[in-house]
């Protein structure tokens, strides 16, 4: 493909991402992927180079833009070098016309930037949000220990005890080290949400939304194999996930339940008053998380961050129910939004009576509330709030 004709690609992209946004469809890894899939054509290079031009867009732009056109030409304000490849080429996009839209620039949708600015993000903060992430991974302590371990490329250690981080886009899936379970990919910011749960060999411990399972493995590997780890979700689909990922990582004590949305306790009800402690990874806008999901940005509104942060809610007054007394709750959201993170604890803490806050104690981050909030551009990992409470004897 001739560099004009990934552009138009790109752009052609772009109007479908933007359409899914609005509509609240398939995100824009899967409309990439299946372009792939259905052209062939497209060499490495080509697919490499459409897809840093679809994200380097997508991060271009804050509000929705009305097209692809648009959205691309807003990156050709920052990349100048693209605007010469609208030349009406073959396969090229056609010839820029005068006074063309661009799209709008910034953060995010104004709404939310302002959400953010209340919630104490600064402008750099929020700025770093779109950056490029790093690749982290954990070191699996049931095959493997962080100081002895050989990778086949250059690996810096990171706050968290067993976690590296790598270049972006290493292909980490093909090492022997992946295949054999002794490293799994994960956020540094998630691994320290885990090592705040303080899990220990005998416990018994539940993960309430385990979803695939990544945060499940590091409590399993804490708790050395020993004791009862409970992973449940409401998605069958990523719950099925978390079987074989276990299996790689010999992690042994962890025994699954599949929740029914609205109804969890039914599922839940023998556990009720008998954990040592309760990981609530709780559904959320993922604001800390558009480093990786760009477009993320464009799909919430009033009405979705409501919903979330009801849900929200409503699984802290559920872990609560699971726990014995001074037992542990550890909240966390990827999100930097204070109705989802501080201000949701302390809605928490007033309400349940029994249950006082406890800082956890993080090798990174800020205290934000009766929490600690880890950002990109403060901490180097996703964005993150990370509070713990304690049950009353």
């Amino acid at each position: 493909m001739t560099p004009a004709a990934r552009v138009q690609t790109a752009i052609e992209l772009l109007d479908a991402i933007i359409a899914s946004a609005r509509a609240k469809g398939a995100p824009a890894d899967r409309i990439l992927a299946e372009w792939f899939r259905n052209n062939r054509f497209a060499g490495s290079k080509d697919r490499r180079a459409i897809r840093e031009l679809v994200f380097a867009a997508i991060r271009a732009c804050g509000p929705v833009p009305d097209t692809g056109r648009a959205a691309m030409l807003r990156l050709a304000q920052q990349d100048p070098s693209l605007s010469a490849l609208f030349d009406g080429s073959q396969y090229g996009p056609a010839v820029l016309g005068e006074g063309e839209p661009v799209a709008e620039g910034g953060v995010a949708p104004r709404w939310l930037t302002e959400r953010l600015d209340r919630s104490g993000v600064d402008r750099e903060e929020a700025a770093a949000l779109l950056g490029r992430a790093p690749l982290d991974i954990r070191v699996n302590t049931l095959k493997a220990e962080r100081a002895t371990l050989s990778l086949p490329a250059p690996a810096e250690p990171t706050a968290t005890p067993q976690g590296l981080r790598l270049e972006p886009g290493t292909q980490v899936e093909q090492w022997a080290e992946w295949r054999e379970g002794k490293i799994e990919i994960q956020d540094a910011g998630s691994q320290m949400a885990c090592f705040a749960v303080g899990a220990e060999p005998g416990e018994t411990v539940i993960d309430l939304c385990a979803g695939g399972g990544g945060k499940t493995l590091a409590l399993a590997a804490a708790m050395d194999n020993l004791g009862r780890l409970v992973a449940s979700d409401t998605d069958r689909n990523r719950l099925s996930a978390l079987a074989p990922r276990a299996e790689r990582a010999g992690a042994t004590n962890i025994e699954t339940r599949l929740l029914n949305p609205g109804r969890e306790m039914e599922a839940l009800a023998d556990l009720a008053g008998q954990a040592d402690a309760v990981l609530i990874d709780a559904p959320c806008s993922g604001t800390g998380t558009w480093r990786r999901n760009p477009e993320a940005r464009w799909r919430l509104d009033d009405k979705e961050l409501e919903r979330l942060t009801a849900i929200q809610s409503r699984l802290l007054d559920i872990a609560a129910g699971l726990l014995k007394p001074e037992g542990r709750l550890v909240y966390v959201t990827c999100s930097l939004l204070d109705e989802e993170g501080a201000g949701q604890f302390d809605a928490f803490l007033a309400r349940a009576g029994d249950f006082r806050a406890a800082m956890p104690e993080l090798p990174a981050g800020r205290q934000c509330g009766h929490g600690i909030r880890l950002t990109p551009f403060h901490d180097g990992t996703d964005g993150f709030f990370i509070a713990r409470a304690e049950k009353s004897c």
